[in-house]
Order: C-alpha cells, then sequence, then structure tokens
C-alpha cells in the first residue's frame, strides 16, 4: 500500500483534516500538535479523534503523524527545558492513544555543549520516563540534518538512543528518515538511496523505520542546513525520490510532504509523486 500526505494545519480539528487531505488525493497527514514554536495548544476533542478513527477506517488511510514542536529539547543543559519537555510530551502522548496506530515525532534535540554522549543519554532517560507500557502510539526520532550541537545527524546516534531504551518499552519506538536531513547530513540517499538505505537496516534495522519526510534540499550534500526546498527544485534527483516510493522495503511506510508549498502546491506533488509509482 502506497500512503501518501502532506504537512498540514488542523483546520476542522484531526478528522476535518483527514477529509481534507483526501480531497486533496492524499490518504494520510501530519500536523504539529501544538504551535511548533511556542507553548500554546489546545486539548483534542475526544469526539473529534473518534470520527478521526472512523474516517481512518473507512478510506484506507494510515493513522496521521503527530509531530512534536520544535521548542522541545530532551537534552537541554537546562534542566527546566528537559522537565518541560518531558511533561508535554507525555501529555501529548497520552492525547494521541485516543488515534489508532497514531505515530508521534520529535526532534532529538541539541546537546549544546554537553557532548553527543551526555545528549543521548539525557534523551534515552526523557524516553524511559515518559513511556510506558502498553500504549499504542509509536514514538518516533527524526534524522536530523547535523546543524549546530544537534544530535542524530547519523544513524549510529539513532540506534545508541534506542538501544538505551528499557527493553519493555523499546518496542514502541522508530524513526522517521527525512530525504532533506539525511542529505544534508552526508549520506548519498540522492545518488544511492539503496546503499543509504542498506547502511540504515546495518545500524538501525528497516524494521524501525515508520515514517520518511520526503523533501528536496536547497543544499548540497553534506551541507549540514536544514533547508527544504520543492520536489525537483533542490539537489536531491528525481531518480531517488522515485527508488524511494517503489522500494519493495519501504511499502507500507507512509511518505509525508514537508516542502515550502500552500495546498495547492502539496496537491501537485502528491499527484507528482503518485505518477512515480509503478506498482499501483
Amino acid at each position: 500500500m502506497f500512503y501518501v500526505g502532506c504537512h498540514m494545519s488542523k483546520t476542522g480539528g484531526y478528522s476535518g483534516t483527514a477529509k481534507r487531505i483526501l480531497e486533496m488525493g492524499g490518504n494520510t497527514y501530519q500536523v504539529f500538535t501544538r504551535n511548533p514554536r511556542g507553548s500554546g495548544g489546545a486539548a483534542a476533542d475526544p469526539a473529534d479523534l473518534k470520527e478521526l478513527n472512523l474516517v481512518v477506517r473507512e478510506n484506507g488511510m494510515h493513522p496521521p503523524l503527530a509531530h512534536a514542536p520544535y521548542i522541545y529539547n530532551p537534552c537541554a543543559a537546562d534542566e527546566h527545558i528537559r522537565e518541560y519537555t518531558a511533561d508535554t510530551m507525555r501529555q501529548e502522548l497520552m492525547m494521541l492513544e485516543g488515534i489508532d496506530g497514531a505515530l508521534y515525532n520529535f526532534h532529538p534535540g541539541n546537546h549544546v555543549g554537553q557532548g553527543a554522549d551526555e545528549g543521548i543519554r539525557l534523551i534515552a532517560g526523557m524516553l524511559n520516563s515518559i513511556l510506558w507500557e502498553g500504549m499504542k502510539t509509536t514514538v518516533l526520532l527524526e534524522t536530523m540534518a547535523g546543524k549546530g550541537t544537534e544530535i542524530g545527524r547519523t544513524f549510529e546516534e539513532l540506534a545508541r538512543i534506542i538501544d538505551l531504551v528499557e527493553p519493555g518499552l523499546r518496542d514502541r519506538m522508530g524513526v522517521c528518515l527525512d530525504t532533506c536531513h539525511v542529505h544534508d547530513g552526508g549520506y548519498p540517499i540522492s545518488d544511492d538511496p539503496a546503499a543509504t538505505l542498506a547502511e540504515f537496516d546495518r545500524v538501525v534495522g528497516l524494521d524501525r523505520l515508520k515514517a520518511i519526510h520526503l523533501n528536496d534540499s536547497k543544499n548540497p550534500v553534506g551541507a549540514h542546513k536544514d533547508r527544504h526546498e520543492k520536489l525537483g527544485d533542490g539537489y536531491i534527483r528525481k531518480e531517488a525520490f522515485e527508488y524511494l516510493v517503489n522500494c519493495d522495503e519501504l511499502e507500507g511506510v507512509p511518505f509525508y510532504l514537508e516542502t515550502p508549498n500552500d495546498e495547492a502546491g502539496y496537491e501537485r506533488e502528491i499527484a507528482y509523486l503518485r505518477s512515480l509509482r509503478k506498482k499501483d
């Protein structure tokens, strides 16, 4: 099954957003849990989540991907920031239990001079404190471009975090691979996407790959800048996107566009990705 969608605003709640993405030709979507650069956020309506589950089932959709705000930093040097991040993320995870099969994605954070080892330890420690056995939501670490002191530029860093999560909680952990971030991080996903996926499989395991952010990049490989571009207008080749949407190992993994577009632009890119599919 080929699931493709884009980042959306929650117009009409979670269920209204699902209906809108269907009109745009998609069958999944991503939303921020709250203001991506602030702390405000309204509580989800249980009736809306129940309606969302119905829309997803009736239309053969993939459940949505909820993206945590950028301001969260589970490996900050400031203990208050770490506590706020943990408390708020747990609240969001509890809310997402109302969505059948939801995904929750977050940026691992910035170690701000403490060193990668300490950052990894703090991230895993937070996860051990906010996850619980029996939860339905899958929590995803996002691959990062390597700006500044970001954790998650390498597959090895993500694997180390997952390995430090307690065994009883580890089955709720996965990875969201961002093509722009991986490209800017130095992996050859543009010229050799098969080799990049093979390296991911070797280090993390493809069974952990639960979502893909499908973005072009404004920068050449290894730039460590993280600037998304519309598909076909950046440095990642068309052939790479074509390979990914047709890759047998990625069948059923949802793809999410985060390119600099409005809804009309996203609708065009969704149609474009469907045109690259050779299986359906």
